[in-house]
């Protein structure tokens, strides 16, 4: 079982509604790509919860993870960044307060 599928039965319908949304955006099959790998890993980062259950101070800490334990480029970070406020402002209809500071 991958990732996805793994998500998937976690999470049900969650990456369809991603996919769903990012195309009704028209943003183009990288950037979905991408978004759906960082959204994948966030919830893998939080044992599989739900992320409209989990407090914004999740997403900091995965940010905070991704720089300090995983050593991410700047640029990698900001790509996760952007696709979990995607997740949860177009997705989860849950806006991050901290989404206009820099990661």
């Amino acid at each position: 079982m991958d990732n996805a599928e793994a998500l998937d039965q976690s999470q049900s319908g969650l990456l369809q509604q991603v996919r769903k949304i990012v195309r009704k955006q028209q943003f183009n099959i990288r950037t979905e790509q991408t978004y759906q790998h960082w959204i994948t890993q966030y919830i893998f980062f939080n044992d599989l919860k739900n992320p409209a259950s989990l407090p914004e101070n999740n997403v900091k800490e995965f940010l905070g993870y991704l720089a300090n334990q995983i050593g991410l480029s700047r640029a990698k970070i900001n790509q996760a960044k952007e696709a979990l406020t995607f997740l949860y402002e177009k997705v989860l209809n849950q806006p991050l307060n901290f989404a206009s500071e820099r990661a």
